[in-house]
């Protein structure tokens, strides 16, 4: 069917800001449709209030608007633009539920514009948890028992005659938001309130138990001609009982025989049709491992997080596929953008092993509940891909970046085995390592299986690995061991620490041995037709299948999975220095493995690595490209961390120097830099043990702030106002820090703080923003309100500001971005500390001032001056934009709310006005 030529203008509803079950899968969604809208001549017209994310890039969309996401702010839009449609799929669960509520009102109707992907009875019959359980009863698809309830009475009654434990599921909420799992009456009473206090329907699914079931996801995509296709099928490691976005999955499904398979993609197609779903959906299943009976959990009428993994795991570009087909186009119209030799309705086989792993913020949360459940708690996830499951499975472990290469956690060494046991019960974040160390100290399979119910076939491959350390730590590293080793996952910095030597000897080892990784390439089709796209995995075989040009290349590494403090900001600075890259004619590479970004999209580079950003595979990637140089100023501190290494080992690191930024980041080194430059500092010392800071404390005296090097987002730092709160703070900070020296400085109270981002060439030092924080100094800038301009600084105070920042620009060398800090106390500037990269706050100004400062300072990282860009001076905005920051205590109850020096917000919003009030 040919596309609906009446629609020539689309509003695009986006998420809002990043929060947890919510977070940059659906910039990359929203991005990808708006190109693919655009390539059918439709005009996009967008809704959005994240300045962190690429889809509300100028350029991106036709037109952008950096609202609120609100009924009343979609009314305004429509009343000014007129669309012909609106799009609400591609912006998860916020985007959605707007539409329902326009569409409810009789909105949509009464301005004539039509809803694109997905109508209003397909929302209620997937959403409203009664509907979609008589829509299931109808077409003799089998759910749980269950009942939908609109009060905690109806609740209890189900409750009196059913067995505990019992799942609530609230209705409309994403990531499960306010669900959960109860085995008490208390506990039922506490969650059954907060589901109906997190439903905007007051709803909820009281579901009879099925927790220990096998949990699988089939990815399909419809169209209006009723072609249903399977992109991806994915099983989750955690059984029933952990929401699959804090599960470890694995694509495609490794524990299912064919006959399962198929019962499972029959139902799962049998039920998007039910619903008319025209676009991507999410199918979510339970199997009984006993009995082969399944029921249907829930279905996600949209384009899901779980979309963003498929496309990744894939190559197949859903959300791309799944606006045209929103327009009324059919799959078999539509060309598959990987192959360019089959088209959308060809559906994807994988001939390798992608393994998710989430990534959650109980670092940040260290007194939060733990324990994962039916309610999503993970910030962000990896994506690793391998020839085997233990390859994936380990290379997805060394991409967390929790500071282990290995399936091994150092805090599990001294436990019993039954304490092992007790810790595996807990069903935390920890578990798969706890498991590993069960294994280890002769707990059976069968004995974890009981505990777990995860399936056998992952504890046999879990197994494998513990067996392999075994024969590393008894035998000489042979050809043969060596081989075996790197062809399961196992980094050099695992053998190492087996072998109880350094890393470097066992890299060194690996190369007389002649044992070097070989790269392959993500198809969509188990390479049956000849790819046009270059994205890459990396395994130990034989062919490698990745060559590379001769041409002048760069290679930007990205910033790895979403956490607080390096969210989406960075992988945007990521993806404008590839682009403005690409404008000069370089070839551009990249390294990442976050498979919600839109960094890793198959076609924002010209070579995308999806691969661990450590050393190890970073110079795996380096060997093979051999590209001029590499850029680590955009992926955040990720990156940064490596500079030292990479310079080393004679990689040309561009921009500013590896010994610029470890001046900048070492907290001793800066403090002599500061000196040097008759700058001023609070009254500080720096330290390397708790003795040494018990010491400086005496002298500077009480509250302190501690600040440890080579940190994001605040990382350990806290204000202390005694030496056994010291005590107890330096432990932690001497463990983030590692060897780097830690700052304790004197807090000042009842400052201003301001945040500067700056481009240096080199020569000349451009202000791209003064910002100024709502809150008072104290308060971690991701975590404080800005305004930008100022709206109490005088102008005297702006340009010495500025005047410092330059000073400290030019005598460190920077060569592209730095990000300063100061703080303002009785018209007394002081430096608090300077980032030589890419900011949090870099998307955000670029949207107020109209200019991007990533693409400029990437231009000047080749040689391009501020003078030849025609960025010379400041721009200062005609108006107020102020950022606002959303943080995720609804997700941890008990967690303390009050803010300080170390980043606790997911995500932010933007406002903009004529005045500051109004902003």
């Amino acid at each position: 069917m040919p596309k609906n030529t009446s629609i020539k203008k689309v509003l695009i509803l986006g998420s809002g800001p990043i929060v947890i079950g919510q977070a940059a899968e659906f910039d990359y969604s929203g991005t990808q449709a708006i190109e693919s809208l655009k390539d059918e001549g439709i005009e996009g017209v967008l809704l959005n209030s994240n300045p962190a994310t690429i889809m509300t890039d100028k350029g991106i969309a036709d037109v952008t608007y950096m609202e609120p996401m609100t009924p009343e702010f979609v009314k305004k839009v429509i009343y000014k633009e007129r669309p012909d449609a609106v799009l609400p799929t591609m912006g998860g669960q916020t985007a959605l539920n707007l539409a329902l509520t326009l569409a409810g009102e009789g909105f949509f109707e009464k301005e004539d514009v039509k809803l694109l992907g997905v109508n209003l009875q397909t929302i209620q019959d997937a959403e409203d948890r009664e509907l979609f359980k008589q829509l299931m009863k109808k077409i003799d698809e089998p759910t749980p028992e269950s009942i939908s309830v609109n009060s905690l009475e109806d609740a209890l009654d189900f409750a009196n005659l059913h067995k505990l434990p019992l799942i609530v599921r609230p209705a409309f909420t994403l990531g499960g938001t306010g669900g959960g799992i109860a085995t008490t009456i208390d506990e039922f009473k506490t969650i059954v309130s907060s589901g109906l206090r997190n439903s905007p329907i007051g709803q909820c699914l009281i579901e009879k138990s099925i927790a220990g079931f096998k949990e699988v996801e089939y990815e399909i995509v419809r169209d209006s001609n009723d072609n249903c296709i399977v992109v991806c099928n994915m099983e989750n490691l955690d059984p029933v009982g952990i929401h699959t976005g804090d599960s470890i999955v694995v694509a495609p499904s490794q524990t299912l025989n064919d006959r399962e398979y198929q019962l499972l993609r029959d139902a799962s197609l049998k039920i998007v049709r039910s619903l008319k779903i025209e676009g991507g959906c999410n199918v979510q299943l339970a199997l009984d491992p006993r009995s082969q009976n399944y029921y249907v959990i829930e279905v996600n009428p949209r384009v899901s997080r779980s979309s963003a993994l498929a496309s990744k795991a894939t190559g197949y570009p859903i959300a791309k596929v799944a606006a045209k087909i929103a327009l009324g186009m059919t799959m078999d119209e539509i060309e598959n953008p990987i192959t360019k030799n089959t088209c959308a309705c060809f559906e994807p086989s994988l001939d390798y092993v992608v393994v998710k792993i989430p990534r959650w913020p109980f670092d940040k949360f260290q007194k939060a509940n733990k324990k994962l459940g039916t309610q999503m708690m993970a910030t962000g996830e990896t994506m690793a891909i391998g020839s085997n499951f233990e390859e994936a499975l380990l290379k997805g472990i060394r991409s967390l970046e929790i500071k282990r290469s290995h399936i091994f956690m150092e805090s599990a060494v001294d436990l019993s085995a039954e304490e092992l046991k007790e810790k595996i019960l807990c069903q935390d974040d920890d578990r798969i390592f706890y498991i590993a160390q069960a294994l280890r100290k002769g707990t059976t399979l069968k004995e974890i299986h009981n505990l777990t119910q995860i399936d056998y076939w992952f504890l046999y491959k879990i197994s494998n690995i513990i067996e392999m350390e075994q024969q590393i730590k008894l035998n000489d590293l042979s050809f043969e061991l060596m081989r075996k080793a790197k062809s399961i996952g196992f980094s050099d910095a695992a053998i190492a620490m087996l072998k109880d030597v350094s890393v470097s000897q066992v890299a060194e080892r690996r190369k007389e041995l002649s044992i070097s990784p070989v790269y392959k390439m993500v198809d969509t089709c188990a390479g049956e037709f000849e790819a046009n796209t270059p994205y890459f995995y990396s395994t130990y075989g034989e062919e490698n299948e990745s060559r590379p040009s001769n041409e002048k290349s760069i290679l930007v590494l990205g910033s790895g999975p979403i956490r607080i403090g390096q969210g989406v900001e960075f992988d945007c600075a990521t993806v404008h220095a590839v682009k403005a890259l690409k404008q000069m004619g370089y070839t551009t590479i990249v390294i990442n493995n976050n498979p919600e970004t839109v960094s890793t999209d198959y076609d924002t580079s010209d070579r995308l690595y999806f691969e661990p950003l450590t050393f190890e595979d970073v110079m795996a990637v380096v060997d093979i490209e051999k590209p001029k140089g590499v850029i680590v100023q955009f992926g955040g501190q990720t990156p940064l961390k490596l500079a030292n290494q990479l310079e080393a080992a004679g990689v040309p690191i561009i921009g500013t120097s590896p010994d610029a930024i470890d001046e900048a980041e070492d907290r001793e080194r800066f403090q002599k830099l500061i000196d040097k430059l008759s700058l001023v500092q609070p009254p500080s010392k720096t330290v390397r043990t708790q003795e040494q800071a018990v010491v400086a404390a005496d002298n500077i005296g009480f509250p302190l702030v501690v600040r440890p090097s080579y940190v994001l987002g605040g990382r350990a730092m806290e204000i202390v106002y005694d030496q056994d709160e010291l005590k107890s703070y330096m432990r932690e900070a001497v463990e983030v820090s590692d060897d780097s020296p830690i700052l304790l400085d004197r807090f000042l109270d009842q400052a201003i703080e301001v945040d500067i981002d700056a481009v240096s060439d080199g020569t000349q030092v451009v202000i791209g923003s003064v910002m100024q924080h709502i809150e008072q100094a104290g308060i971690h800038s991701g975590d404080s309100a800005c305004s930008l301009p100022p709206y109490s600084l005088s102008d005297e105070l702006q340009a010495e500001m500025r005047d410092q920042v330059k000073r400290m620009a030019l005598e460190l060398g920077v060569i592209g971005l730095m990000n300063v800090q100061l703080a303002v106390q009785n018209n007394q500037i002081f430096v608090l500390e300077v980032n030589p990269r890419a900011s949090r706050t870099v998307p955000f100004v670029s949207k107020c001032i109209g200019v991007s400062l990533a693409k400029v300072a990437a231009r000047c990282m080749i040689g391009i001056s501020l003078e030849k860009q025609g960025f010379t001076e400041e721009i200062i905005p005609n108006f107020f934009s102020v950022k606002e920051a959303v943080f995720p205590f609804g997700k941890f109850p008990g967690v303390d709310p009050i803010l300080g020096p170390e980043m606790k917000s997911t995500g932010e919003v933007m406002g903009a006005g004529a005045s500051f009030a109004e902003a």
